[in-house]
């Protein structure tokens, strides 16, 4: 293909994309500037509160329905083994029916799973809804980096932030909030149903979104070269895979059981939920704070081991009980952070928005599995041997892991940058 033909088809694919979004049947320009960043933020404050909202009540619900640790480990842990095994499919539904109307199936499966926990009686009907919402949440989750890299391709890093600030802020309402309903209304089912309410505000947005892309499948067919194989033979995808894996892996431990680890030491139920509002409302500028660090600083490394860093020593006092709301503020900045360099690392080595779904999926599918094993093994832990420490020393080696996993992702150029900084730092 000569430079002549390549500058026709990428004028032509250009202007089909430019007509996609200005023939919007009846939404007025700036509303239609508006709606994908409207839509991102609402779908994306749909991925956490389904999961968020089980640790603060999760003892009331063991007393309810009679599970034990290892049973009830498994109401945040479906949800993530959901995401590992589906996140691969939705790259296929992505791609027979597009970014947007996966996106909206999505949020009407969560809206479902969710609404279903009214009626959930029983330990297996409620393990049930966490299969549906976690099947909503795997596959929204690698559609919305499609979707970001298609309509944000030249403002990425600010949209990845907004998309982490609002996944954030949907996890901070999840664990803030859900106590407070199951006390004032005296029923947990209800407590959980209730964040049903997000996912249907949610709909009527991206039913917007899916009605003004009318073009989408010619712009996709137009693009034949674009892949979705996943990169399995890629060694660098493996990497950034295993370091999402171990990230989040201490993410849902903290946020499946950081409530009954505060209770063991001795605070009460209420200071204990309270801890995980602050955990959890700490990561909502995380992801804005990070976007303002690579624009001062763009290496990824500083800020990786940074926030790597400030997770172990919350970790840390996590394991003395010692200034449990200081512990519940470093490990949860450092979990925001690094969930917003996570998610932003595959999409740094994608050129086009479909290589960016199949980054993503890959790192999240394998990644989200490691996960799971987190929330799994804490309760396991704590089910023999009816105490937190062990799991809790686990987690803080596993951050040194994460650590060491950061400098290999890195390429070398970086870690020279991060040198001669350090260098400038000392002489200071």
């Amino acid at each position: 293909m000569n430079l002549r033909t390549l500058f026709i088809r990428t004028s032509e694919r250009n202007v089909r994309n430019s007509e996609a979004n200005s023939q919007l049947q009846g939404i007025p320009s700036k509303a239609a500037d508006w709606l994908p960043i409207a839509a991102l933020f609402m779908a994306s404050l749909n991925l956490r509160p389904t999961i968020s909202s089980i640790a603060p009540i999760l003892e009331v619900i063991r007393r309810d329905l009679g599970m034990n640790a290892f049973a009830a480990s498994l109401l945040t842990s479906i949800p993530v083994l959901c995401m590992g095994f589906l996140s691969p499919l939705s790259i296929r539904l992505g791609k027979h029916i597009g970014f947007e109307r996966g996106i909206a199936c999505s949020l009407v499966m969560i809206t479902g799973g969710s609404l279903l926990r009214m009626v959930a009686h029983s330990a297996p009907m409620l393990l049930l809804t966490a299969v549906l919402t976690g099947v909503g949440i795997a596959v929204m989750g690698p559609l919305l980096s499609g979707f970001i890299k298609k309509h944000f391709f030249r403002n990425i890093p600010m949209m990845i932030a907004l998309y982490s600030m609002a996944l954030s802020l949907g996890a901070a309402l999840g664990a803030s909030l859900s106590a407070p309903i199951q006390m004032k209304l005296h029923s947990w089912q209800t407590a959980l149903a209730f964040w049903a309410l997000l996912a249907v505000a949610a709909v009527p947005v991206w039913y917007a979104v899916v009605k003004q892309q009318v073009f989408s499948p010619i712009v996709e067919a137009a693009e034949p070269s674009q892949t979705s194989a996943l990169p399995w033979g890629n060694k660098r995808a493996w990497l950034l895979t295993f370091h999402f894996g171990l990230m989040a892996l201490v993410f849902y431990s903290l946020m499946g059981w950081l409530p009954p680890m505060m209770e063991s030491a001795g605070y009460s139920r209420f200071y204990a939920g309270m801890l995980l509002t602050m955990f959890a409302l700490i990561q909502i500028p995380s992801g804005l704070v990070v976007h303002m660090l690579l624009k001062r600083f763009p290496s990824r490394l500083v800020w990786l081991l940074s926030a790597s860093f400030l997770q172990l020593i919350g970790l840390i006092l996590i394991f003395f009980a010692t200034l449990p709301w200081l512990a519940a503020l470093l490990s949860g900045l450092g979990c925001g952070m690094l969930f917003t360099l996570g998610t932003l690392l595959p999409i740094d080595e994608a050129s086009n928005p479909h290589e960016a779904a199949s980054w993503a999926a890959m790192t999240q599918s394998v990644g989200y599995l490691i996960a799971a094993i987190g929330p799994i093994f804490v309760g396991w832990v704590n089910d023999t041997t009816h105490k937190f420490d062990f799991a809790i020393s686990g987690l803080i080696f596993i951050t040194l892991i994460l650590a060491m996993v950061q400098w290999l992702i890195v390429p070398r150029k970086a870690k020279s940058a991060v040198e001669t900084a350090a260098r400038i730092m000392n002489r200071i």
